[in-house]
């Protein structure tokens, strides 16, 4: 068993590697997407946190749960895990590729939601711009749920009332995991224990798949290479993540991080064949151009 294997990071080598989860990040959905078509949802979702806990454990390893705060170990685990059920079950339930895309834009609310924890349980000082910055993020999600008519209420109510599960997965996935940042920084005391917290989501996606009778899983060579390539992205990149916020700049990196949505788009749209809009695309800018609004208010202050 690895025990203690990370090593400690310096603040300037930690932000570098919580920035690399951003690259990583970005293929999620369209990876995550690919496997829920093979796989179904809740299967392709379990055989992901399944493989990434096995590539965590072999890169990060474990840390001895003696010297872990207590507050960190079981609030950050209940976060953890239902940001990601939500997150991963948000995208395996989506009806279609382009509704993929949406839900996983709704999640990047992430990045405002993080700022705006920060502020209020973290004590970091913000002035008046988070308040158009959050404005224009809501508004960027809107304008991308009103397909290519672009800020449309009738059609917006239309493609949530279409796929509400999804939708209310992605928008609660996004709240989670802004709770898991604060309450990581604030309880962390420097452990890491990402590892346990893929390990906690793929038992409970399995008891579901299990308690659903779910049907035998059918492996072919494409899938399982899409279903490695996914696990990698996603573990790796929240365990940099991880690295990130414990022990570097965590405002830098939620800055960098505003620019997920744009890439995160543009590859699942090329990883799903997907064609998005003029309009979702003035969306997407809306919630990055927001989210870098929120950041520069909490900069010298």
């Amino acid at each position: 068993m690895l025990l203690n294997a990370l090593p400690v990071f310096n603040r300037n080598v930690a932000t570098l590697i919580g920035l690399s989860a951003v690259i990583f990040w970005s293929t999620n959905v369209g990876l995550i997407r690919s496997v829920s078509e093979s796989f179904g949802a809740v299967a392709g979702a379990a055989l992901i946190y399944s493989v990434a806990s096995i590539i965590l454990f072999f890169t990060i390893g474990l840390p001895k749960l003696s010297t872990i705060p207590k507050p960190y170990l079981w609030w950050g685990s209940l976060l953890f895990v239902a940001y990601e059920l939500c997150f991963a079950l948000s995208i395996g339930y989506a009806q279609n590729s382009r509704q993929a895309i949406e839900v996983g834009m709704i999640n990047y609310l992430w990045p405002t939601f993080t700022l705006l924890f920060a502020i209020i349980f973290n004590n970091v000082k913000a002035n008046l711009l988070i308040l158009p910055g959050c404005l224009l993020a809501l508004v960027g999600i809107c304008w991308v749920l009103g397909g290519d008519t672009g800020f449309d209420l009738l059609q917006i109510w239309s493609n949530l009332k279409a796929n509400p599960l999804s939708y209310g997965l992605a928008f609660a996935a996004a709240v989670l995991w802004a709770a898991y940042c604060s309450v990581t920084v604030k309880t962390s005391q420097g452990k890491n224990l990402v590892t346990i917290f893929f390990a906690l989501a793929a038992v409970v996606l399995w008891i579901k798949y299990f308690l659903m009778n779910g049907a035998a899983l059918n492996f072919t060579y494409d899938n399982t290479v899409t279903l490695i390539m996914a696990a990698g992205a996603l573990g790796l990149g929240y365990g940099a993540w991880n690295i990130g916020i414990i022990s570097g700049n965590m405002t830098l990196m939620a800055g960098a991080s505003y620019f997920t949505p744009v890439l995160s788009a543009l590859f699942a749209a090329l990883l799903l064949s997907t064609s998005l809009s003029f309009g979702f695309w003035q969306g997407v800018a809306m919630v990055t151009a927001g989210a870098i609004l929120c950041w520069l208010a909490t900069q010298k202050q």
